[in-house]
């Protein structure tokens, strides 16, 4: 046992792993510890199991779970080594790839449409829209109710007319208060509430801003009257006195002098509009930041977009100069209307646009918020001057306005023939910047309903064009189901211009919205009590009526926005003249790359006409109605060259031809920003 514990500890102080008790196979022994041949046999031994562990070893093929010595012993190898770097600098090429393919795809894509180019605006007179409380007048909460009316339409934007705090001389525009809501419409609460809900339901809400001008009641003017030092100039003051001679012979829009004497000041103040609607000195700077604020205001309430007022007012010559009178002969004492002069020093005087765009830089601060781009439109009636119309789109270096609205097609009624029509269209489509965005009004608050101005047999055709034109339509309420005037007899009368000319009243075009059958057209359902009368026709034109009939003017106007907004045609492709005649208005709606096209035949005149299109080879020889506004007649083949529509018809005609108009006629044809599809990929790019 002494020799066994003995050996046992000098195994454990050896060096050597080997047993000195193992016999080889031939029988010689290993050697004891410390002999030297027995130390150079076991060494011999040794290195002889080494190598076959090693022989052995280069055996094992690779396996799962290999020991990393296996691993790292085959993959070395050419085979492997030569594969792994092929895999690694085919998948950085391919990296590589995707990079400049994304990179490409997002360089040569157009941009993309924003909200307000992709709906429609809808105009809402809140007086007029819905009435919650019964008293008679529509208000903030009644629109809340009718917010699906607009997703049954397809419609995102929605322009609200003035709703703050007013005295109401002139139905809001007005303003007592710039940042508060009359109590005739609601509170603030009603108003947040409104916005709350109609961006959860995708909507967005415009508001009107008024910046030309106050009413007599708000705190500025009376503390201007007093000659506080700070408000003192923030109106347009001038010296004169209670009986004598006007500063000069400027007149306002509702006619008579444009001056008014105030016994509290000792001078006379400029009012464009109203006497009751004092204009603001804006080369005071403290107003133009006044306003600044406020815009900023409602910005951070959330509003989307702002329809500035009477902007073209908004500046007068410093020097107030007489303006010069239309017909030289005319006594000077008898010229009191806007018609008698030329407007040379009350509107668009130098630094209008100056002011506007700074306006947009403010509003350029909110939209850099994703998916929160703030919209601005501006109002100014420039007639034939339409140069100066053009001029509130901006330049290339300096953005302005989004658009100014159009109200060149207005004019329908002067002339209804498919000539006339163009004329209009054309006007502004000649006149707009290059790669600017057009749009189109035929109604407002403040002109006759279209459907009764031109007839109500235009109001399908009508509404035809607005949707199926390039650029944003904007809708008018009531104009989707053909609501008409309204007949307002003198003790009826609501509206203040109407108040001192009868026969200017702007009441028959602000009836309420006629939404079913039922009592006051459902406008109010608490009490028999309307601002306005409604219109007699209510009971079969109606919203809940409309609704159940494929064949209504709201079926007819919610098919053709659907279309629009689906069919890249239609909201962003080329638009092109083809046709104009006594009768019939025709154009073209393409895309480069979309064999699909459209065809417009829309017949304005007074009688049935037959169009020849033979001439046009991009056409093929027939063609299917997509839709008539006659129902019967959509579906139906015709042939290019007989075209037969009824007066008041409109035609979307949908066809197929690899060859597109555009290229060949480029002096018909128009275009915002030129774009081209491909199919392969399924995208559009800049081309």
């Amino acid at each position: 046992s002494t020799g066994g514990t003995a050996l046992s500890g000098s195994m454990e102080l050896g060096e050597c792993t080997r047993n000195p008790g193992f016999q080889d196979a031939d029988g010689s022994a290993a050697g004891t510890i410390g002999a030297e041949p027995g130390e150079k046999q076991q060494d011999a031994t040794a290195v002889k199991l080494d190598s076959d562990v090693a022989e052995e070893y280069t055996q094992i093929k690779p396996y799962a779970g290999m020991p990393k010595e296996v691993l790292l012993l085959y993959s070395s190898q050419a085979r492997y080594r030569v594969t792994r770097e092929i895999l690694f600098w085919l998948t950085v090429a391919c990296t590589l790839a995707l990079v400049a393919l994304t990179i490409t795809v997002i360089a040569l894509s157009p941009r993309c449409l924003s909200w307000w180019q992709a709906s429609p605006v809808y105009q809402i007179y809140p007086r007029s829209f819905k009435d919650s409380d019964g008293d008679g007048v529509g208000d903030l909460k009644g629109i809340k109710e009718q917010l699906d009316h607009f997703l049954y339409l397809n419609i995102k934007a929605v322009w609200i007319s003035p709703f703050y705090r007013s005295p109401m001389k002139d139905f809001g525009y007005d303003v007592e208060d710039f940042r508060d809501i009359d109590p005739l419409f609601g509170n603030m609460q009603d108003f947040e509430e409104l916005l709350a809900e109609m961006h959860n339901k995708g909507l967005k809400l415009i508001m009107d801003f008024i910046p030309n001008h106050t009413s007599d009641r708000h705190v500025w003017f009376n503390l201007s009257r007093a000659r506080d030092p700070h408000y003192e100039d923030y109106y347009v003051w001038t010296n004169c006195s209670a009986t004598g001679p006007k500063p000069n012979n400027w007149v306002s829009i509702f006619g008579n002098s444009s001056w008014t004497f105030d016994e509290v000041r000792g001078q006379c103040y400029l009012h464009q509009f109203l006497k009751e609607q004092p204009d603001l000195n804006f080369r005071n700077p403290h107003v133009l930041q006044e306003m600044k604020d406020i815009i900023h205001f409602w910005l951070e309430k959330g509003v989307d977009g702002f329809r500035m007022d009477a902007v073209k007012h908004m500046l007068e010559a410093a020097h107030l100069r007489d303006e010069p009178q239309v017909d030289p002969n005319q006594p000077p004492e008898s010229a009191m209307t806007e018609w008698d002069l030329f407007h040379d020093y009350t509107t668009s005087q130098v630094g209008l646009h100056d002011l506007l765009r700074e306006w947009r830089a403010e509003m350029d601060i909110y939209s850099r918020e994703p998916g929160r781009y703030r919209f601005m439109v501006t109002e100014s009636y420039d007639y034939e001057e339409v140069d100066k119309t053009m001029m509130y789109y901006g330049t290339r270096l300096v953005k302005e306005s989004d658009f100014p609205f159009n109200f060149y097609l207005l004019d329908l009624p002067h002339n209804t023939s498919g000539f006339w029509v163009q004329h209009l269209v054309n006007l502004w489509m000649t006149n707009m910047p290059e790669g600017k965005w057009p749009n189109w009004v035929v109604g407002n608050h403040d002109r006759p309903r279209i459907s009764s101005s031109v007839g109500p047999i235009y109001t399908r055709v009508i509404n035809m064009l607005l949707l199926t034109l390039p650029g944003t339509p904007t809708t008018y309420y009531g104009e989707e189901i053909g609501m008409e005037n309204i007949n307002v007899t003198q003790s009826q009368i609501q509206d203040p211009a109407g108040k001192y000319n009868a026969s200017a009243s702007r009441d028959p075009e602000r009836s309420p919205m006629q939404w079913s059958g039922d009592m006051n057209a459902g406008f109010n359902n608490k009490t028999n009590i309307t601002w306005l009368p409604l219109h007699p026709d209510y009971t079969s034109v109606n919203v809940e009526v409309q609704m159940k009939d494929a064949s209504s003017v709201l079926a007819q106007y919610r098919f053709l926005n659907t279309l629009r907004q689906s069919e890249l045609q239609l909201h962003r492709g080329w638009f092109c003249y083809v046709h104009a005649d006594a009768n019939v208005f025709s154009y073209l709606r393409e895309l480069d790359g979309l064999n699909q096209a459209y065809l417009m035949v829309l017949n304005f005149g007074k009688d049935s006409a037959i169009t020849d299109l033979s001439s046009i080879s991009e056409l093929p020889q027939q063609l299917k109605v997509l839709m008539s506004t006659n129902q019967v007649n959509s579906g139906k083949v015709v042939q290019k060259s007989h075209i037969l529509t009824e007066a008041g018809e409109g035609l979307v005609i949908q066809y197929s031809n690899p060859t597109r108009f555009n290229p060949s006629h480029q002096t018909q044809c128009y275009v915002s920003e030129k774009a081209c599809y491909l199919g392969a990929m399924d995208i559009l790019y800049k081309c």
